[in-house]
């Protein structure tokens, strides 16, 4: 995949919802395979983002023709209630919505459409993927997190460092956080291993607060993420010289954003910036001295972040206790760049990997 694959998003159209005569959304169909297939529409519902990539192949990768991102907090209050609420699922209509119109704007004829963690563990999941099939069109399908790791190192893998012996990738969701250890060893990067803990920067922030942080807080963070970590990295945290850390998710695209200090968030400074150590632990005290209301004035946070953003970086704080790699390369891709990847090389539209 083109590292530098271009970004556009167009002014969004205008919302239709559910006709006003009570009639359902007219679906969206998803294409089979088809060799030459001309746009391509990768859709991720996560925890606490909804995300859309539109693109065209365009030689061994692609061309970005659409995208949009909106922060919807599917997930949250689930772990308190174990349901999605009313109100995250008007929000999470009202986002897939505008997805399926730039889809239809756009003629996209293959496409996936994901849901991931507050799909997978609330109990009204069934019933509000019915009230989206109805009200929008859009069939989402919920994966794993198996899919959702593998996923994720399809879209990361060409950042990993080409005279490095491999990475430690990981993805810090909502919901769920995915660590996926990658080797190349002078070929093609290849996962040797990978896990999944139920623990992301809406459902930590829930647990113990995200407003206001205060360092015992953060520290009781950092011990709880690391409880869950610890089996990965016995078994997969040796022999790690020449690897580096590969971080997806808004906890390490804001950091490299503070690192900069971007006026506001600049995707072609922050995708594929590399960070050493010194680096991460001086942006993370940064954010941990700032308050809630500063970290919501930050251009690069915002208010929609700022409660959240501190968890993230207690999460990234365990993995680096857990895998202390002096690098870390930020990835400003992920599951959306894999699914496109995956659809195009079964197409034939891009070589495989």
């Amino acid at each position: 995949m083109n590292n530098d694959a271009r970004r556009s998003d167009d002014p969004e159209p205008p919302r239709s919802h559910q006709r006003a005569n009570g009639q359902a959304a007219a679906p969206l169909v998803v294409e089979p395979a088809l060799a030459g297939a001309g746009v391509y529409a990768a859709l991720d519902l996560g925890t606490n983002n909804c995300r859309l990539l539109i693109a065209c192949p365009e030689g061994e990768g692609f061309r970005v023709i659409d995208s949009f991102s909106r922060i919807i907090r599917l997930g949250e209050g689930i772990s308190a209630t174990g349901r999605i609420s009313e109100a995250a699922i008007g929000r999470a209509i009202s986002a897939l919505s505008v997805c399926r119109d730039k889809m239809r704007h756009r003629n996209a004829q293959r496409l996936r459409l994901i849901a991931t963690e507050a799909c997978r563990a609330a109990s009204n999941a069934d019933a509000f993927r019915d009230r989206v099939a109805t009200q929008t069109g859009i069939a989402l399908e919920v994966i794993n997190r198996e899919t959702e790791a593998s996923l994720a190192v399809v879209g990361c893998s060409p950042l990993v460092d080409p005279q490095g012996t491999g990475a430690i990738l990981f993805d810090i969701g909502g919901g769920s956080s995915e660590l996926v250890r990658i080797d190349r060893n002078g070929g093609a990067p290849r996962v040797e291993g990978w896990m999944s803990i139920p623990l992301g920067v809406v459902t930590l922030a829930e647990r113990f607060g995200g407003k206001d942080v205060s360092a015992d807080v953060y520290a009781r963070m950092v011990q709880e993420v690391s409880r869950h970590v610890a089996p990965f990295a016995a078994k997969h945290g040796g022999n790690l010289e020449t690897m580096h850390l590969l971080g997806t998710s808004g906890t390490v695209t804001t950091l490299a954003g503070i690192h900069l200090r971007l006026p506001r968030y600049d995707r072609r400074r922050v995708d594929g910036l590399w960070m050493n150590d010194g680096e991460i632990t001086s942006a993370i005290s940064t954010l941990l001295g700032m308050s809630y209301q500063e970290r919501a004035n930050n251009n690069c946070i915002g208010f929609e972040r700022a409660d959240l953003v501190l968890a993230g970086c207690a999460i990234l704080d365990a993995i680096r206790n857990a895998f202390p790699l002096p690098r870390l390369r930020v990835a400003d891709r992920g599951l959306r760049e894999g699914m496109l990847v995956e659809m195009m090389r079964e197409d034939g539209a891009i070589g495989a990997a």
